[in-house]
């Protein structure tokens, strides 16, 4: 329940963050997709370099999940051309409704009406996703409750578990 109750208020302060920053609106999302505005560039370039120094600084010794006491560990997988197909039709999607997932959420949030229909798009993706691939491809949660070793991805590599106890 503790994981749950955290989960949902990050969700909650991630969504007033980028409804209070602009992030989720749909003019600042399609003048940045249109180069005629940086500010989403600079927010993007700004995460990445944060993620960047934190996993540099995580690496650097043996961490454990805050929530749950998994150890972390890091891969590095080789893009494969799901990587591609994905981050294409993703793009494709974000082009098109001036959204990504995030945005979304707090979109709906906002009580902005189309959302629903974007949302309705990433649902029928998602379950489309999960007919056509019997296999999670992720499964963090699998390991976390039998206590196994969560390995965290990094650029273009995907979540997997060990079969070790710890």
């Amino acid at each position: 329940m503790l994981k749950v109750s955290v989960g949902a208020l990050v969700g909650i302060v991630f969504g007033v963050v980028i409804s209070w920053s602009g992030m989720a609106s749909p003019v600042v999302i399609r003048q940045a997709l249109l180069f005629e505005q940086s500010y989403l560039f600079l927010m993007f370039a700004s995460a990445v370099a944060t993620a960047w120094l934190g996993l540099a600084l995580l690496r650097r010794r043996e961490r454990r999940a805050v929530f749950g006491g998994e150890r972390l560990t890091y891969a590095r997988d080789a893009v494969e051309r799901r990587h591609v197909a994905g981050a294409l039709l993703f793009g494709i999607g974000w082009g098109v409704a001036d959204a990504c997932p995030a945005p979304i959420a707090a979109q709906l949030g906002q009580g902005v009406g189309w959302a629903v229909f974007t949302a309705a798009g990433a649902a029928l993706g998602i379950l489309v996703y999960l007919k056509q691939r019997a296999v999670e491809t992720e499964p963090a949660s699998d390991a976390s409750r039998q206590g196994r070793t969560v390995t965290v991805p990094t650029s273009g590599s995907r979540l997997a578990s060990s079969g070790k106890a710890l």
